[in-house]
């Protein structure tokens, strides 16, 4: 667990020092910022996405995916934990009629950030690696690259970016601590179809930093997941 650690305290220590420099920075001056990082997010998530080895099994997964996440409502959960979150942290009271929009500031920091910070291939070998052998190498690589981005990300979108070490932690210390039950299955292929489901949503996060496309991103997520075992399905078959 030592590598998903450094990771979520480099994230939450990147996030507390973004929304201290960005909050003595003008508005056109962050909003400058955002409409960098959107960019940004919209080029790494086509980066991932081009890795994919068969494009139908990513089409698929959106596609099935999309339906699974409709019917459970997986972006209103989403939307719904970050402003209960944005409740206690701002010192409102939980039970406070406030409707569940998700849509302010310390929210959007939070689900965007989450998401970047936990899909990628890093986050998945880096954590079975921390688990079967003790090496927390990839991690810390990776907790370098996501204090940078939740510095960034902290100096738009404020404080909300810093818990999105909460997520991780729960994610990466999953992967650590189940690491025997992944290993030899996680094979090239299959992390490909992962990064490259995973790499599309992130595309969608940037669009929506951008302004130009509101996307249910959380709705999507199954698709991450559906991806690579379409992948495994197909090769049983070869």
């Amino acid at each position: 667990m030592t590598g998903t650690l450094i990771n979520a305290l480099t994230i939450a220590a990147g996030g507390l020092l973004g929304t201290f420099l960005g909050d003595r920075l003008p508005e056109p001056v962050r909003q400058t910022a955002l409409d960098g990082l959107g960019l940004a997010t919209v080029a790494i998530g086509l980066k991932m996405t081009f890795g994919t080895r068969n494009v139908l099994f990513v089409l698929g997964a959106l596609v099935l995916g999309g339906i699974i996440g409709e019917f459970f409502d997986l972006d209103l959960g989403v939307r719904r934990l970050g402003d209960f979150m944005e409740r206690i942290v701002m010192g409102k009271s939980p039970s406070a009629d406030v409707p569940a929009t998700g849509q302010g500031r310390f929210a959007q920091g939070f689900v965007t950030t989450s998401l970047l910070v936990c899909i990628g291939p890093m986050a998945i070998m880096g954590s079975i690696q921390d688990g079967l052998f003790g090496d927390y190498t990839t991690l810390t690589v990776k907790a370098v690259i996501d204090g940078f981005a939740a510095l960034a990300f902290g100096s738009s979108l404020g404080i909300g970016v810093s818990f999105a070490a909460l997520p991780l932690a729960v994610y990466q210390g999953a992967l650590t601590l189940g690491a025997s039950a992944f290993q030899g299955v996680l094979t090239d292929a299959i992390l490909a179809e992962f990064t490259a489901a995973g790499g599309v949503l992130v595309f969608a996060v940037g669009l929506g930093m951008l302004g130009i496309k509101n996307v249910k991103v959380a709705n999507l997520l199954p698709a991450v997941f559906l991806a690579p075992l379409f992948s495994h399905l197909a090769s049983l078959f070869r």
